[in-house]
């Protein structure tokens, strides 16, 4: 079985317990979040996972595509935006801004309790490829992450992605849903 296939089954994006994570933090930054297609958003934005040999690699990072044509196909083309620019990287590949829900994702992660997140990803294995991509040569090398253990990674994962996330509210995108 394919690493983010695993993911979404026993993984850090687990299909139940991620989207609620989602909401909690979307919950967090910007209210309980009301219009049905933002639970729309949080349930598929991850589907693209499916089937793919990499989280963060090359095919792990078409993983948006797939929330972003459901989205499109239910609710328009701003939604699919809103799906598909939940990542980072791929709203600065396009030039374009990221959603809030990009933000919430983001979030999510330091809201889930260490213990359950590092059981999934250990679960499913992803978690040795976030670590590793905290070398020198990878794309998380400048968040200065401390891979010396699972839990130590954790922690400034969570340190960074709080940071970042409250760095950037003032800079959201203009593809927010509400």
């Amino acid at each position: 079985m394919k690493i983010g296939t695993k993911s979404l089954l026993i993984g850090a994006h687990q299909v139940v317990l991620h989207p609620w994570y989602v909401a909690k933090a979307w919950r967090k930054l910007y209210g309980f979040p009301r219009d049905p297609r933002l639970w729309v958003a949080f349930v598929v934005h991850d589907w693209g996972y499916w089937g793919k040999s990499d989280m963060d690699g090359p095919e792990g990072e078409t993983h948006v595509e797939l929330g972003a044509r459901i989205m499109a196909r239910l609710f328009g083309p701003a939604w699919g935006d809103f799906c598909r620019y939940h990542s980072r990287f791929r709203a600065q590949a396009d030039g374009k801004p990221f959603s809030r829900l990009c933000l919430a994702d983001k979030l999510s992660v330091a809201l889930m309790p260490r213990r359950v997140y590092l059981t999934l990803a250990r679960a499913s294995g992803e978690i040795r490829e976030y670590m590793a991509r905290c070398s020198a040569e990878e794309k998380y090398a400048v968040q200065g992450m401390d891979a010396s253990s699972e839990e130590a990674w954790f922690a400034d994962l969570c340190e960074f992605l709080v940071a970042w996330v409250q760095a950037a509210i003032g800079q959201e995108g203009g593809s927010h849903g509400e």
